[in-house]
């Protein structure tokens, strides 16, 4: 589905179209309450949480790392001497201990960098993910919404035609039984009469399983169509603002979250090559240390140790068994598959962009012509009215 400002403005203009009633929910009042229920919704949110942590566990590769070891222990040892003639046995007691301080802060090291781009990488992918479904829940409000209304207005329409082929039909038995119809005439407006009750459990059934799912975006066991405010009878569609769609196409390429999301999805496999590529690359590292021990060892015993240790460490991988070359022909894969989605999923939001262009182009023309048409029903009703009170039309031209 597409997520853009072309089907926002649309939904912008059924939110402000509502009429005020004290007791229902209008698109706002539901939003609101999805927003802090729907557990889709809030799932996305811990989602994108846990996603921008990779942000700080890729620069934490970049970063100093500090520690520190300590023991204690009591010994108990015997220390023999081998001699020509006899050997020397000494039995020791003693208590032993060992403490170091470590600073290492890498200086070359190709796979921490990888890390921490790839890190910003999948922050990025997972903030656009999130505004991607953020803006999901509002479609999927509105369109539940709009159809439990939807639904009302069928199932009135359905009952309405009900009512009057159920008189049609009264009329016609009445006129077969006087012999001025036809048995034809009766079973047509029975056929109707059926037709019409199927309608309307039909459109029943669609308002229930409409207000089942936005209960259950809320949070609720259920929702009665009477807490929905219902539309205005006086909506008018939004003219679309820019008007063309070469410049739709610009703001779609620019903003579709969908769109930045895959990007950063491509971001991401190109940084995990590098982190592969790494594995060929030698890496240096800087270090201090300072160590303490006392008699840690039997060649040092009732001996102590003050050692503070600074330099450099080169690292140089030689032979993997081949695993680090499997790694990046993998990695080179998935790059590839990344570049296919994102040109799949360009294609499939350029497309759903015209489909909705289209509609709203095309809507403004189409509800200008629907509400004239009503105004033309509803002055054909009422003559067809008048003309009967007047002898000049029967009771069943009205129906």
């Amino acid at each position: 589905m597409f997520r853009h400002p072309l089907k926002a403005a649309l939904l912008t203009a059924i939110l402000l179209s509502t009429a005020p009633l004290s007791q229902a929910m209008g698109p706002f009042q539901v939003y609101e309450l999805a927003l802090r229920n729907d557990p889709v919704y809030l799932g996305a949110l811990k989602e994108r949480d846990a996603g921008l942590e990779n942000r700080v566990i890729g620069r934490a590769g970049l970063l100093p790392r500090v520690s520190n070891s300590y023991n204690k222990g009591r010994n108990d040892s015997k220390a023999t001497l081998k001699g020509s003639t006899q050997d020397t046995t000494d039995h020791r007691h003693y208590n032993s201990f060992g403490s170091s301080l470590t600073v290492q802060q890498p200086l070359i090291d190709y796979e921490a960098y990888a890390n921490y781009r790839k890190g910003l990488a999948q922050a990025l992918f997972a903030d656009e993910t999130f505004r991607s479904k953020s803006q999901e829940l509002l479609v999927r409000v509105l369109t539940l919404y709009t159809q439990a209304l939807f639904a009302q207005d069928q199932i009135n329409i359905a009952r309405a035609k009900q009512q009057a082929f159920e008189r049609q039909f009264a009329q016609n038995r009445q006129m077969f039984e006087q012999g001025e119809g036809t048995r034809t005439d009766i079973l047509e407006a029975e056929s109707r009469n059926e037709l019409a009750i199927a309608e309307q459990i039909e459109a029943s059934d669609e308002q229930d399983a409409a207000l089942r799912e936005l209960a259950a975006l809320l949070g609720e066991p259920s929702i009665d169509v009477t807490q929905l405010e219902p539309l205005r009878d006086s909506f008018q569609a939004l003219v679309l603002a820019p008007s063309s769609f070469t410049e739709w196409h610009a703001l779609a390429m620019a903003n579709s979250p969908i769109l930045a999301s895959q990007r950063q999805s491509l971001e991401v496999a190109r940084y995990e090559v590098e982190r592969n590529r790494a594995g060929y690359l030698p890496t240096v590292n800087a270090y201090a240390s300072i160590r303490q021990n006392e008699s840690d060892s039997g060649n040092t015993y009732n001996q102590r140790y003050d050692t503070n240790t600074i330099g450099i460490e080169l690292s140089l991988p030689l032979y993997a068994g081949g695993g680090t070359s499997a790694s990046v022909r993998q990695a080179n894969s998935k790059r590839e598959q990344a570049e296919y989605e994102l040109e799949g999923k360009t294609r499939e939001t350029l497309i759903e962009l015209r489909r909705q262009f289209n509609a709203c182009a095309s809507g403004v023309g189409k509800l200008r012509a629907y509400q004239k048409a009503l105004i033309s029903a509803q002055a054909l009703v009422e003559s067809t009215r008048q003309s009967i009170l007047g002898g000049e039309r029967i009771s069943l031209d009205a129906l």
